[in-house]
């Protein structure tokens, strides 16, 4: 019987997975413990050519302006629209003394506060004015027909005067210095238009005058924009009594002209009437 030697310890050896055939797996051994990480490759000693980096191309792109534009005309007319509409209502509040106050020339002979101006009596015979043309003061009883009248001879005073108390606008000039065409042109202003009349003034220290009452205006030539502006702002803005007509048929026929004794009545008042705007024009020929 013999005696056992040391006892013999079976080594162990390490297999990895199989790959389910007894046989250990054909792709690479799995490393074991944390991978160091690696920089970029080093670059090649003895200054060995490589290739240079290209830097990437970046396109913009470009923007159509189109839109830009056109939200801009919309904004610019959006603006437009609410300006005027904030100075239609500023000017709409504005009264006519203001406006016509913006006429450059205008004397307004209210702040003046004369009696004989501002005086609205009725008187006969031939009275004396202390502007000429006259824009107000003391007139005949009887006004002068007003409804869009072209006269091609003065007209008297007095009755004049009245018509202005009722609203009219009464532009005159200077027979001496207006020329025909210049006429026709103011004639232009006054045909078909109620509320004024035309005449010529002998003597008139300006080519052209026009008067409402206590407000006048003077020019040097017809073609003036200034004489639209105030004749379009002053018809019927001064009338002092409010619905008296500016229509005198009596005048139409026969018109009394400067100088001539006034007529009276003739069965005009001052009584409120309907006032006719566009009941057309008339062309007077004094006697």
């Amino acid at each position: 019987m013999s005696t056992p030697g040391p006892e013999r310890v079976p080594s162990s050896v390490k297999v990895g997975k199989t790959s389910g055939q007894g046989k250990p797996p054909t792709g690479p051994a799995k490393k074991t413990g944390a991978a160091k990480k690696t920089g970029p490759p080093a670059k090649k000693a003895g200054g060995g050519k490589g290739k240079k980096p290209v830097t990437p191309v970046t396109v913009k792109g470009s923007r159509s302006m189109g839109p830009i534009i056109v939200i801009g005309a919309v904004a610019l007319i959006a603006l437009a629209i609410v300006g005027f509409g904030v100075y239609s209502v500023v000017q709409g509040s504005r009264n006519w003394e203001d406006k016509v106050a913006d006429i450059k020339g205008v004397v307004n002979y209210r702040a003046q506060k004369n009696p004989q101006i501002d005086d609205r009596s009725h008187k006969d015979g031939t009275l004396t004015y202390v502007t000429s043309p006259p824009v107000g003061g003391a007139h005949n009883a009887t006004p002068q027909n007003c409804n869009g009248d072209v006269y091609d001879a003065p007209i008297a005073n007095e009755h004049a005067v009245h018509s202005l108390e009722h609203g009219a606008v009464w532009i005159t000039y200077n027979p001496d210095q207006v020329s025909k065409a210049d006429v026709a042109e103011l004639a232009k202003l006054v045909d078909g238009e109620s509320g004024r009349m035309l005449s010529p003034y002998k003597g008139l220290d300006s080519p052209i005058s026009l008067q409402a009452w206590n407000t006048q205006l003077k020019v040097a030539k017809a073609d003036d924009k200034r004489i639209k502006q105030f004749a379009d702002l002053m018809t019927y803005k001064a009338n002092l009594e409010p619905g008296a007509s500016c229509e005198n048929p009596t005048f139409v026929s026969s018109p009394l002209v400067e100088g001539d004794s006034s007529r009276g009545t003739d069965g005009m008042t001052d009584s409120a009437t309907t006032t006719t705007p566009g009941a057309g024009a008339t062309k007077t020929t004094a006697p």
